[in-house]
């Protein structure tokens, strides 16, 4: 790891685990998170958990697991040219996913649906609900024990409401104070990843064009610039220089902006992170172009009426599986009925979301089919 910035989290400023364990041996206790994270069942699960399409629809697009990998090499990139914690950023950004439904932002829409009387579902609450507690590999405590750093990145949004449910973790957000710049970076990496792995998954599923594409500025640059030093290349060929040509153009960026605003609120150490402003962002005209391709995005791709249909039918799926539950608790496997006695609606919201996007449609065949094929 490279030498760490006065302003870095690092072992010696840690505010450490919840439940105190000896120094781990040979590594980091970031180190140690991160490998705790790639160990977990919920990580695993993440390889057939997806971004915009459902699981079966093809092998070649993105999952959940992919992403997270995209944006631990973006975020572990960005945080060693500003003399970051690398291994903190991998372990938040490796663990961002692990509270995602199946079937993307809709299964998550859905679900919070069918909680609303119960306390709704956050995602990035259900993503330290499974480090926190419903990981079970250890003796000695429930979930994964993590550092508090690297609960905080994780927790990158959370309700008023839950926020002053979660004790330490939680008090960020009451306060309005800034989290660490690892959790900043991890964030804004996660934004790198999603919006530019899309462009290229959307390219490929033949639901947005090349040719829609150029009416977004930052695209419309890029690929003008490898039409003019490759005008022989493949059209897949294009798109991956492009896309790759678009990546760096916003991670320098980001890193040269980062640090300007870093000198320029001097700070000088990891409290005086805590009380800035965030100082981890894009400078005003990159910031414009990305907002521009998010928008591209909305509303070409994730509202094109394929993707919706298939959102239509994740939301019925999610919708009819929590309404069976709901109605039959004996539906549920054992352990979760036991749960259901303990924690209530908690129970089927944590089955649902642990789903993966396949087995989600085959509990549904299995609840709901007269006879399986």
């Amino acid at each position: 790891m490279n030498e760490l910035a006065v302003y870095a989290v690092s072992s010696e400023n840690s505010r450490g685990r919840e439940i105190h364990e000896e120094l781990p041996g040979g590594r980091s206790e970031f180190q140690r998170d991160r490998d705790r994270i790639i160990h977990s069942a919920a990580f695993r699960r993440l390889e057939y958990k997806t971004q915009v399409f459902v699981n079966h629809e093809g092998d070649l697009f993105r999952t959940r697991l992919t992403h997270s990998l995209e944006v631990a090499q973006i975020g572990r990139s960005i945080a060693r040219n500003l003399g970051l914690n690398e291994d903190l950023v991998e372990a938040i950004t490796l663990a961002h996913d692990l509270g995602h439904t199946p079937f993307g932002h809709a299964g998550q829409d859905a679900l919070n649906d069918c909680m609303r009387d119960y306390g709704g579902f956050e995602h990035n609450l259900q993503s330290l609900r499974v480090v926190d507690v419903l990981e079970e590999r250890y003796a000695a405590f429930d979930g994964l024990n993590l550092c508090y750093e690297t609960r905080e990145g994780i927790l990158k949004h959370v309700s008023r409401r839950n926020a002053q449910k979660l004790g330490a973790v939680g008090e960020r957000f009451l306060q309005r104070r800034s989290p660490s710049l690892e959790a900043q970076l991890a964030n804004l990496a996660d934004e790198i990843a999603y919006n530019n792995h899309d462009v290229d998954d959307g390219l490929r599923s033949g639901l947005i064009t090349l040719n829609q594409l150029e009416s977004v500025a930052i695209f419309s640059c890029h690929l003008k610039q490898v039409k003019e030093k490759y005008p022989l290349l493949s059209e897949r060929r294009m798109v991956y220089e492009t896309i790759r040509g678009m990546i760096n153009t916003l991670v320098t960026d980001l890193i040269q902006q980062s640090t300007r605003n870093i000198k320029e609120a001097e700070v000088d150490n990891l409290a005086a992170v805590h009380v800035a402003a965030p100082l981890i962002g894009f400078s005003q005209q990159i910031k414009k172009q990305q907002q521009e391709l998010k928008k591209f995005l909305l509303d070409n791709l994730y509202r094109h009426f394929r993707v919706v249909r298939m959102s239509n039918k994740a939301h019925h799926t999610i919708e009819r599986l929590f309404t069976a539950f709901s109605s039959e608790i004996k539906l549920l496997p054992i352990q979760y009925q036991e749960k259901f006695d303990r924690e209530g609606h908690q129970a089927i919201a944590d089955y649902i979301a642990g789903m993966t996007d396949r087995y989600a449609i085959k509990e549904y065949q299995r609840l709901f089919a007269i006879a399986e094929n």
